[in-house]
């Protein structure tokens, strides 16, 4: 048993190491236990490792409890979550496809600051680019001390228009939020992060809002949807508008909306003096989703007197994700985090 930043970690072979928090146990000789075990034709070697297991019967049970799942695994390791373990509203089916999920990742317990984020990846309403808006982004909240929490929301190749990705991003924060004791997170510092479509889907989270019901049988639906701060990352913003993305707004509308229901989801027409402080970053040469979107979202907010903060890179294309390579728009990370530090984001707290 070593020492792992704050928690024991138990070494049971390369590339497989399983880590709990501290409890006052030392192990010591899993090294010469291993070897034992693992010497197949000796009996010396049978003889050393029943020995081994005789005197400390106690570690070898906790290993297999570790084994069997009753451990905690290292931070930095995804864990899924169903959002509605009771069936989600509107759900179609019970398929993987009917059933959204929450993919929790927690920092190391030594760099752990107390915020979280709940991240939406984009594709139009129509996929989820899970990979560099989504696992990427969960490993660089990390980085940063920060819980990320990437939701597989419903969309229309699913089978889902709205209200089903907006039901299920309110239901990540409240679940973020109803679980942060318990997650090491404050109940005040869960923001939320999205990127093109999944920047309107953040958006629409920081304009449309409540505080929970506080009659719910659901203890979850009983906690506040409303994020603490917003990140959007190349978002959708302006539908119905000449530079919006008549994609997005199809999946997630459907081809025939009324012009009221389309201008109903244009959240820079919704912003609120009470929505959350937000950074905004997109690139001129952004041609998928034009810039105009977040230029109208950031003028809303500046309207309305919310906190706010908007960086535009001449260069680079649609969809960048964590923009590595990408030219000046890399340092947009960086930037984000200044922003979080000024906003008391990062400090740890006791």
């Amino acid at each position: 048993m070593t020492a792992h930043g704050k928690r024991d970690v138990l070494d049971i072979g390369p590339g497989a190491t399983l880590c709990r928090a501290k409890s006052g146990h030392t192990f010591r000789g899993m090294a010469s236990f291993r070897r034992a075990a693992t010497t197949e034709y000796s009996r010396a070697g049978r003889r050393k490792a029943m020995e081994f297991l005789r005197k400390n019967t106690a570690q070898v049970l906790w290993l297999l409890l570790a084994l069997l799942g009753t451990a905690t695994l290292c931070a930095g390791e995804p864990v899924e979550m169903l959002l509605w373990p009771g069936g989600a509203p509107g759900a179609l089916g019970t398929e993987p496809k009917d059933q959204p999920k929450l993919i929790r990742y927690l920092p190391e317990e030594e760099k752990a600051c107390g915020t979280a984020l709940v991240i939406l990846p984009g594709g139009g309403y129509g996929h989820l680019a899970m990979d560099h808006e989504g696992h990427q982004i969960a490993r660089w909240c990390n980085q940063m001390g920060c819980a990320g929490f990437i939701v597989d929301y419903r969309h229309r190749n699913k089978g889902y228009g709205h209200p089903a990705p907006l039901q299920d991003a309110q239901r990540a924060i409240r679940t973020v939020r109803a679980h942060a004791q318990q997650w090491g997170i404050r109940a005040d510092r869960i923001g939320v992060i999205g990127f093109s479509a999944g920047g309107h889907l953040a958006s629409c989270t920081a304009v449309f809002f409540d505080e929970g019901r506080k009659d719910a049988e659901d203890p979850i639906e009983r906690v506040s949807s409303r994020p603490d701060f917003a990140i959007l990352c190349y978002p959708v913003i302006g539908f119905g508008e000449p530079y919006g993305h008549t994609g997005s707004q199809r999946n997630l509308l459907g081809p025939d909306a009324t012009p009221e229901r389309v201008a109903a989801l244009a959240t820079h027409r919704h912003v609120r003096s009470d929505s959350p402080p937000t950074f905004l970053w997109h690139t001129t040469e952004d041609a998928g989703v034009p810039v105009e979107n977040s230029v109208h979202f950031y003028l809303a907010l500046r309207a309305k007197g919310v906190p706010c903060e908007l960086h535009v890179f001449e260069k680079g294309r649609h969809g960048l994700g964590l923009a590595r390579g990408a030219g000046p728009a890399e340092r947009w990370p960086e930037l984000c985090q200044a922003w979080l530090q000024q906003h008391g984001l990062l400090q740890a707290t006791p």
